[in-house]
């Protein structure tokens, strides 16, 4: 239950919303938190964490591009950073030089070298979950355990030249970074005994002489070498890439699998037009966005619409809410191919977007044309259970029943 008024607290017009974003209700479901965000108005204001929030479609997109006022430098989190500050903790012009980097090594063009060995890891995913089925024949899986954390666990680490040795550290790792975005409630609690254990396991497998040679560690360390980057910031990058780039992708790909399960024609349209793989993703990726909030704190007293964000206040910005802004998208809780989903905020926007988005997209690319040859019908087949997670739309079980073409 929510109450909206005035908010006298800092002396603006801007509505007061009397909601816990982070309360286990609204992690288990967070569209009415977010469809009340964005009734409130253009901006909210929290006052139990007494901090500002945006959840429609222009503004978020806005405060997005304007980094010169809604800095990101004193972290992306509720509060101040509890660790060395990466690639998405910094503003210009320290943040140039690092992201220029990971620009040319995470390019369009470097991935589609990866192709083969991205078809080749999908493959080794899906076949055996189908092994010694017939056509006709129904498998039961469950989309989380058994596809989309398996995939990027195991492609991305190999394509940053991660050894294997305990990756089963990489999403209990991301999963407290994410957490620790929120406030310190019990899901940040829950990680926190483990957390300087794992991120000193994180920074180790990222120096050099951890490295495979070939990789993009390898590549950032290069990078290095050049004087595109100091030495000591290399480490910090190779690790951003486990940071960001896995606890997303693994729940990216399980919402994608979830929508398809849940909207047959929409798989059914896939399947007679598989070039809609790309569209089917982000489409997927509107509807139910990996990262549902994150925040910036006004550098200055900052306006949105007829409120002022005063100086020195973070700002919840809600990425799910936006994606489904009825201002922006028609239909917009509707999961639907026939729509052009670009310009989505799943991967931010502005100089803040997701650099490893093209990997991303390789991955769900790879895995769709797999199961697009094999699979005539996918349904769910049981309940869905959701991981919690401060920052993150986190899946615990996706059950699956997949029919054989």
């Amino acid at each position: 239950m929510s109450t909206i008024s005035n908010c006298p607290a800092h002396h603006t017009s801007a509505p007061k919303l009397e909601d816990d974003p982070f309360s286990f209700e609204n992690l288990e479901d967070p569209l009415p938190f977010q469809q009340r965000l964005r009734e409130a108005g253009p901006v909210a204001y929290l006052p139990q964490y007494g901090v500002y929030a945006i959840g429609r479609f222009a503004e978020l997109t806005s405060t997005l591009e304007n980094w010169q006022e809604m800095i990101s430098g004193s972290g992306v989190g509720m509060h101040e950073p509890w660790r060395a500050r990466g690639l998405l903790q910094m503003d210009p012009p320290e943040h140039d030089a690092p992201r220029e980097v990971l620009q040319e090594i995470l390019s369009s063009r470097a991935l589609r070298a990866l192709r083969e060995s991205c078809l080749e890891r999908a493959d080794s995913v899906i076949s055996p979950l189908l092994e010694g089925v017939a056509g006709g024949g129904q498998v039961e899986l469950d989309a989380y355990h058994d596809i989309a954390s398996v995939m990027p666990v195991n492609f991305f680490p190999d394509a940053s030249g991660i050894s294997e040795e305990g990756r089963e550290n990489l999403v209990p790792y991301a999963d407290h970074i994410f957490n620790a975005g929120g406030p310190r409630n019990e899901l940040y609690k829950k990680g926190e005994c483990r957390a300087e254990e794992l991120g000193q396991w994180a920074n180790d497998k990222c120096q050099r002489d951890a490295l495979k040679p070939e990789g993009f560690g390898a590549d950032i360390w290069a990078a290095a070498d050049r004087g595109d980057i100091t030495h000591e910031f290399a480490p910090l990058l190779t690790r951003s890439l486990l940071s960001a780039g896995v606890d997303t992708t693994v729940y990216g790909i399980t919402g994608l699998l979830y929508a398809l399960a849940t909207n047959p024609d929409q798989w059914a349209a896939l399947k007679e037009n598989p070039g809609l793989a790309r569209v089917a993703f982000d489409e997927s990726l509107r509807w139910i966005a990996p990262v549902q909030y994150l925040f910036r704190k006004a550098g200055t007293d900052v306006r949105i619409g007829s409120h002022v964000i005063p100086e020195g206040t973070r700002v919840l910005l809600s990425y799910g809410a936006a994606n489904r802004d009825p201002r922006r998208w028609e239909n917009p809780d509707k999961f639907d191919l026939s729509r052009d989903p670009s310009g989505h905020l799943a991967f931010g926007m502005g100089i803040h977007q997701c650099v490893g988005q093209h990997a991303a997209r390789l991955q769900a690319a790879c895995l769709l044309e797999k199961l697009i040859e094999r699979v005539e019908r996918i349904e769910l087949s049981g309940e869905v259970e959701y991981n919690h997670n401060n920052a993150l739309r986190g899946w615990g079980a996706v059950p699956l029943r997949l029919t054989l073409s």
